[in-house]
């Protein structure tokens, strides 16, 4: 049987880096002692989420915390979706990108954020990435022993096209680093990832920074994995923690067997394409 154990990592996210960094390979080495093996930290997770401190930290692909991923993989014999951090290019236009990196520390996988979070919520929340950041322009699937997973981030992930592009790629699980807020949270987040499961036949993982109700945004937490099925196979609460869930790659296979959905699709009417 074909089976991988993935740890979430819901961490609290504080103003240094470096300690962001140091409370991030702590736990991606209790987990990897624990036998996963494959691990997934929040979105933003060395910086706290607001749009004035994205160019502060951004740093470019090779620097300090590239290379802290890098070495937390390496070191713990692990597969890493480093959530993601603000990352520059060499015109210091900033994206929100999300690193993976194989076992011995090599990057297998990167996904600059599509789509930015500019939303603003009568009575609840306003957010507007677009004032510092720029949007990345791929879909993203690495390969791995266990098969071709996907990987968007937060925002990213309410688009359905994306989701099953990514699944037309082959991804049998799709991991998503997001950090949804008190007025999204509630409201859409055990509904989208169930939706995304069972639209595309995968295992939907959202990996949350846990709350803190003093940060300027508040984090819904409740980190999650859906089945293929719909089903919320485990859900944590707001605190700061950890899960390893092993998921049954085979079971995606059966339930697309049952279920034939991506093989019923009439092509001859419609179908997606990536530009």
């Amino acid at each position: 049987m074909n089976k991988i154990k993935i740890g979430l990592i819901q961490m609290h996210v504080e103003e240094g880096k470096n300690k962001n960094l140091e409370n991030a390979s702590k736990f991606v080495k209790q987990i990897a002692c624990e036998g996963c093996d494959l691990a997934v930290l929040p979105e933003m997770f060395t910086t706290p989420y607001k749009t004035s401190n994205f160019p502060l930290y951004a740093e470019v692909e090779g620097d300090k915390s590239f290379v802290s991923i890098s070495n937390m993989a390496k070191e713990n014999n692990i597969y890493l979706v480093g959530g993601s951090i603000p990352e520059k290019d060499q015109q210091n236009l900033v994206y929100n990108t999300s690193y993976v990196f194989d076992r011995n520390g090599r990057k297998i996988g990167k996904h600059r954020k599509v789509h930015l979070f500019d939303i603003d919520v009568e009575g609840g929340q306003s957010f507007k990435e677009s004032d510092t950041l720029t949007a990345g322009d791929s879909v993203t699937v690495f390969d791995t022993e266990f098969g071709k997973i996907g990987l968007c981030i937060c925002f990213d992930f309410r688009f359905p096209e994306l989701a099953r592009l990514m699944a037309q790629k082959g991804a049998k699980v799709i991991i998503v680093p997001a950090a949804f807020n008190m007025t999204t949270g509630p409201a859409h987040w055990d509904l989208m990832f169930r939706s995304r499961a069972i639209d595309n036949q995968v295992y939907a993982i959202g990996c949350a920074p846990s709350r803190d109700i003093s940060s300027s945004y508040v984090s819904y937490g409740n980190s999650i994995v859906a089945s293929p099925w719909g089903d919320i196979l485990y859900k944590m609460d707001e605190k700061e923690g950890y899960k390893i869930i092993e998921l049954d790659l085979d079971y995606v296979d059966k339930i697309r067997k049952e279920l034939p959905l991506m093989s019923a699709r009439r092509l001859d009417l419609y179908e997606l394409n990536e530009k």
